[in-house]
């Protein structure tokens, strides 16, 4: 009867985990997102005031996409390792 107990507790902790890392994993793809779609609004508003700077302001865009692709990949690596810890 304990261990009934003990392995459907273990199998409901595991369904949490599952479910919090997915709701995770699209949180971060949502932030990702939004980031770079604001950085994009952002940066073409820039080149529109001051087209001297394009170059410029299209690095600098690059760059802060880049970054924050890499902080959503780990964030959704961390989400999937969760997933599969058990």
């Amino acid at each position: 009867m304990l261990l009934a107990l003990l392995l459907q507790a273990f199998s409901l902790g595991a369904g949490y985990a599952i479910m919090g890392a997915g709701i995770g994993a699209g949180l971060v793809a949502l932030g990702a997102g939004l980031g770079i779609g604001r950085i994009g609004g952002s940066a073409m508003e820039s080149i529109a005031r001051q087209p001297e700077a394009g170059g410029q302001i299209q690095t600098a865009m690059i760059i802060a996409s880049a970054l924050i692709e890499g902080v959503a990949l780990f964030g959704v690596v961390v989400c999937l390792l969760i997933s599969f810890i058990r």
